[in-house]
């Protein structure tokens, strides 16, 4: 076999466990399971290394971020997640030896090293941190393709979910007057990158290793995504992925409606408040920073309790942040009922 089938049949082939119709990546394509009635969800992102993540994080962890930002997609629409689809384009000449020769007893370096070069041991840790999270949201890889680049590592994910059947959560169908909730807290992602950059001074120990580990490792909200849209509960809804107050412009828009949120409901974690104590100036992090992945969702004001009670059932915080209006364009309000200037309202993928 060519190194390329090789790298297949050694690193993830075993992935496709429990996944009927794979083949054992032997044919070009997987053959989706009978859905029962289901409509399938599909989303796809791509992360480049030096862009959405460090070239030196570790690989288990980037692994991980690239399949959950793609969950947090399918979470958005309320879509219980099946499985996906994986590109890898390798730098050339770094992650595999040239003659495409591999260990026969697979014995591969355990000490966490990461060469500049990128190695199999990089390889090795990138498919155990993918193994732990199909464990750990039951599901599986379907296929892909791996290719080599002249230019930096870029992964992307094709993930799969189900719906029933011909309903999804959009984030178009918001309605005047529906209340603006959010998961969770915002702005960690955003200001766990701060810190691994060395912008955050006086920071605890504890609160820095919070906010590090929200930036590496998003948790995408499948529970409620599908709660929302099983008890009909939501009227719109996506991840914020891009930034609060772009990504709510994104269902203003579509839904061809205004917003107002408050920055007082805003909900912060503890370690997140401390740095604004001190750095006021970091709330841009909070209103435009991005890599939340929190869910946003709108709802009828008389079903406020109802979402109470999914927070309980969850165990997850979920806020009221502002309410959808007639017009258009975002409104943010300061606590004295000013308007904030939110000079950078989000992420721009093509920046």
């Amino acid at each position: 076999m060519s190194g390329e089938f090789d790298l297949i049949a050694r690193y993830f082939v075993p992935l496709t466990a429990g996944a009927p119709g794979t083949f054992g990546l032997k044919n070009d394509a997987a053959l989706l399971p009978d859905t029962d009635g289901r409509s399938v969800v599909v989303t796809a992102d791509c992360l480049v290394s030096g862009v959405h993540f460090r070239p030196e994080d570790p690989p288990e962890l980037v692994a991980k971020k690239a399949l959950r930002v793609n969950l947090s997609d399918l979470a958005a629409m309320g879509a219980k997640p099946m499985g996906y689809l994986m590109t890898l384009a390798l730098p050339k000449g770094g992650a595999l030896p040239k003659d495409g020769a591999l260990p026969k007893d697979g014995a591969l370096p355990k000490d966490g090293a990461l060469p500049k070069d990128g190695s199999e041991d990089w390889l090795c840790r990138f498919c155990e941190g993918l193994a732990e999270d199909q464990a750990r949201f039951g599901i599986s890889l379907l296929g892909g393709d791996t290719v080599s680049t002249p230019g930096p590592l870029v992964i992307t994910i094709t993930a799969m979910g189900t719906t029933p059947q011909g309903r999804a959560l959009a984030r178009g169908t918001a309605r005047a007057g529906d209340l603006i909730f959010v998961s969770g807290s915002l702005g960690d992602g955003a200001l766990g990158l701060r810190v691994f950059r060395g912008e955050v001074p006086e920071l605890s120990d504890t609160a820095a290793a919070y906010l590090r580990d929200r930036y590496l490792l998003p948790q995408p909200r499948t529970a409620l995504g599908e709660r929302l849209l099983n008890d009909d509960l939501a009227h719109s809804a996506m991840d914020i992925s891009d930034g609060l107050v772009a990504d709510l412009g994104h269902i203003a828009e579509a839904s061809g409606l205004g917003a107002e949120i408050s920055v007082a409901d805003l909900p912060l974690s503890s370690a997140a408040a401390a740095i604004l104590e001190t750095a006021p100036g970091m709330g841009a992090a909070v209103l435009g920073g991005g890599d939340d992945y929190e869910l946003m969702f709108t709802l009828a004001p008389d079903r406020r309790a109802e979402v109470a009670q999914l927070a309980l059932d969850l165990d997850l915080p979920l806020t009221c942040i502002g309410r959808m209006l007639e017009g258009a364009g975002v409104r943010v309000l300061a606590p004295d009922g000013s308007e904030v200037k939110v000079v950078s309202p989000g992420w721009n993928h093509m920046a």
